[in-house]
């Protein structure tokens, strides 16, 4: 469940809980969280278990994915960067019955040009993605970015993740490329909590919850963005912002 560096990677379907906290019950969540679980392999940082992502999210021009139009509420497709890392992941999100399942593909940071092209090369790494793309009328919407702690366990019925997102930021896609220009705050006044979980709640996370009194919500950093960036008329985003 941690971003690995694998080329290519579909992950079984795993169960998330999202949660709304503030940055005081963030830092509280935090402690415990480095107490009771592993820092993420791949994270960094002073306590070995952060890193910063920068995501790239796609949508219709009728904005089928963020009104969720039949099959487009299912899936998400973005293209996810660590960091400033030189390569980027292309992913899939795919939500069924309550369960998650991703499928990713990483290839060259300056590969992603070929994602405009209007033929698709089978033999490339993106070559799935790219026809989705196509095949969805898909383009980049927005580009989000925050920062991530992340620690992990393995339990007796697998792996287990908890994640907190923080300094939400989000700006229009300009294309098929990361920008660099200033982004706009999201939300500063709450961080996102996520626990991942293979099969049922484990007890680790079922204490977590009743410690501090914890309130699932679904919750959507694309639909949250999509909004406050108004690329989405207002009124068609009363209701819409937090649900998954």
């Amino acid at each position: 469940m941690s971003p690995s560096i694998d080329s290519r990677e579909n992950r079984e379907f795993a169960s998330e809980m999202k949660f709304l906290v503030s940055p005081a019950l963030a830092d509280q969540i935090r402690g415990w969280a480095r107490a009771q679980l592993c820092p993420d392999p791949y994270a960094g940082g002073a306590a070995g278990d952060g890193y910063r992502i920068t995501s790239l999210y796609f949508d219709t021009e009728r904005f089928d994915v963020f009104h969720r139009h039949g099959s487009y509420g299912r899936s998400k497709l973005r293209i996810r960067r660590y960091g400033q890392g030189e390569v980027v992941f292309l992913e899939r999100k795919l939500k069924t019955r309550g369960l998650l399942t991703k499928r990713r593909s990483m290839v060259k940071l300056e590969e992603l040009e070929r994602l405009a092209e209007s033929e698709v090369d089978r033999d490339w790494a993106g070559y799935w993605f790219h026809r989705r793309r196509l095949a969805r009328g898909l383009n980049p919407v927005c580009q989000i970015s925050y920062c991530r702690t992340a620690r992990v366990a393995m339990t007796t019925y697998g792996p287990i993740r908890l994640t907190l997102d923080e300094n939400l930021r989000a700006l229009p896609a300009a294309g098929m490329w990361f920008s660099e220009r200033e982004a706009a705050p999201v939300m500063d006044d709450q961080v996102i909590l996520e626990l991942k979980f293979r099969y049922g709640m484990p007890a680790l996370f079922k204490y977590l919850v009743e410690e501090f009194a914890l309130t699932p919500r679904p919750f959507s950093k694309y639909r949250q963005a999509a909004a406050t960036l108004g690329l989405v008329a207002a009124s068609q985003t009363v209701g819409e912002t937090v649900r998954s």
